[in-house]
């Protein structure tokens, strides 16, 4: 891949930079930390091996960078669901958004979730707590749709439902089965029904 013509050099940097952590995400997802190499990493964003050391001085600052995409994924996710004018749809159109992603989670996982647990296994150093600020940014979106629905303790049902998908996307990529998470959303958009507006 090579970078489109009549780009600044500063524009070039920009998106070669933004093509590596769009592949460091999913590459990263894919196969986990231990077995990419920063050379699956190039190959995928169409970057010379070489070149990646220019953005990224080392393997755990492609992961890093790869915890800056699911970031920006869940920013647009939640930022798409805030259009919506109640809260339950907005949980529900969470839920509905993570079981399209059933096929991907069968095979390989939640992202940010496998990507915690496999940082989580290494020495702490940074790294883990990137890992965990993702994770609290979904558990207080969460959280606040259950306030403005006026639900008892918003952050233990945010942690419930966020629990839930994490379970889910388990079981679909343990049993390589992408309809459990069919099943388990539809399950989690009847208990969001079943929770009284304040």
């Amino acid at each position: 891949m090579t970078d489109s013509p009549g780009l600044s050099r500063a524009e070039a940097a920009a998106a070669k930079r933004r093509r590596l952590t769009a592949a460091a995400a999913a590459v990263l997802h894919e196969k986990g930390v231990e077995r990419t190499s920063i050379a699956d990493i190039a190959q995928s964003a169409g970057v010379p091996v070489g070149n990646v050391y220019y953005y990224f001085k080392t393997k755990d600052d492609l992961v890093e960078a790869a915890l800056t995409e699911h970031t920006g994924h869940l920013d647009t996710l939640t930022a798409r669901l805030d259009l919506l004018p109640d809260p339950r749809e907005r949980l529900k159109g969470l839920v509905a958004a993570w079981v399209e992603q059933r096929e991907t989670a069968a095979r390989y996982g939640c992202p940010t979730g496998t990507l915690a647990v496999e940082i989580d296994k290494r020495p702490p150093g940074g790294l883990d707590e990137a890992a965990a600020r993702v994770i609290r940014r979904l558990l207080d979106w969460v959280a606040d749709q259950f306030r403005q629905l006026g639900t008892p303790d918003p952050q233990g049902h945010a942690v419930t439902l966020v629990g839930a998908y994490q379970g889910m996307s388990l079981l679909a990529n343990a049993l390589r089965d992408p309809e459990v998470m069919t099943r388990e959303g539809d399950r989690l958009a009847r208990w969001l029904d079943t929770l009284p507006d304040h």
